[in-house]
C-alpha cells in the first residue's frame, strides 16, 4: 500500500462518518422537543455534510479515478463504506442522540485538533474548520447529557440506558490498522492513544456530572471500519442513495 492509498483510506473513513453521522441528524428535523433544539441539530448535520464533502472530495482526488464526493457518496455499496458502527445506530430517543454525539463530538475535537498539525495541507486545512464545529458540538452535547442525567428519574433513566447501549461501539472509534501506522508515521495521521486519553478524561467527568454510572460491560462491537455493517445502514443507504441510483448521471 503507497502512502497516497492509505490517506484515500483514512479520509474515506473519516469522510464516511461525517456523512452517516449527519443522516442521524437530519432525522430530527421538525422532531426535536423544542424548536431551538431543532435548528441546533440541523445545523450540527450540515456541518457534518460539509465535513464529509470535503473529506471525500479529497478521497476522489487521491483515488485518481475522476470520482467526486457525490460518486463516493451516492455510488458505494454498503461493504465499500468505512464508517465507525456508532453511527448508523438509529436513534431510540432525544437521550440517545446527545449520548452519542457527546462520544463522538468529543473524539471528533480532539482528531481535529490533532490533525490542524498534519504534514498534509489539505488535511489539516479540514481540520481547522471541522475543529471549530466539533468543539460546538461536544460543549452542546455535554450540557444536554448533564442537563438530561441529572434530571428528572424519566430522563436520567434513558440517558443511563442510552450511554449502556451505545458504551459497546465506543472502543472502534480508536483502532488503527496498517494504513493509519503509514500515515502517522509521515506526520498526516493523529494518534489515537494519546486522543483516548484526552476524550476519556472529558466523558468521564460529563458522565460524573450527569451522576450515570460507566457500563459494566467490557464487550466492544467492531467492523465497521473494514466494512461490516449492521442492518441499518442498508436502511439508510437504500434513502440517501434512491435519487441517484434510480436517476444516474441525472443533471439538473
Amino acid at each position: 500500500m503507497t502512502e497516497q492509498q492509505a490517506l484515500y483510506k483514512y479520509c474515506t473513513q473519516l469522510g464516511d462518518n461525517a456523512l452517516i453521522q449527519s443522516y442521524r441528524l437530519a432525522e430530527w428535523c421538525s422532531r426535536a422537543p423544542i424548536l431551538e433544539e431543532d435548528l441546533a441539530l440541523t445545523n450540527m448535520a450540515l456541518d457534518m455534510t460539509g465535513r464529509a464533502q470535503l473529506l471525500l472530495q479529497y478521497a476522489g482526488q487521491l483515488a485518481g479515478k475522476g470520482q467526486t464526493e457525490d460518486d463516493l457518496a451516492y455510488r458505494r455499496s454498503e461493504p465499500e463504506y468505512s464508517n465507525s458502527l456508532i453511527m448508523e445506530l438509529p436513534d431510540d430517543d432525544f437521550a440517545f442522540t446527545m449520548v452519542r454525539q457527546l462520544l463522538t463530538s468529543t473524539f471528533e475535537y480532539f482528531l481535529y485538533s490533532a490533525l490542524t498539525s498534519s504534514t498534509d495541507k489539505t488535511v489539516a486545512a479540514i481540520a481547522a474548520k471541522a475543529v471549530k464545529e466539533a468543539k460546538y458540538h461536544m460543549a452542546h452535547t455535554t450540557d444536554w447529557v448533564i442537563r438530561l442525567g441529572d434530571g428528572t428519574d424519566e430522563s436520567s433513566r434513558r440517558t443511563q440506558q442510552a450511554l449502556n447501549k451505545l458504551w459497546p461501539y465506543t472502543e472502534e472509534l480508536f483502532e488503527t490498522d496498517d494504513a493509519h501506522k503509514m500515515l502517522l508515521a509521515a506526520g498526516i495521521a493523529a494518534d489515537v492513544n494519546k486522543i483516548k486519553a484526552s476524550w476519556s478524561e472529558h466523558i468521564n467527568a460529563t458522565r460524573t456530572a450527569a451522576k450515570i454510572t460507566m457500563p459494566s460491560d467490557d464487550y466492544q462491537h467492531s467492523g465497521g471500519t473494514r466494512g461490516i455493517h449492521t442492518e441499518y445502514l442498508g436502511h439508510i443507504l437504500s434513502e440517501m442513495q434512491y435519487l441517484q441510483r434510480a436517476y444516474p448521471d441525472a443533471k439538473w
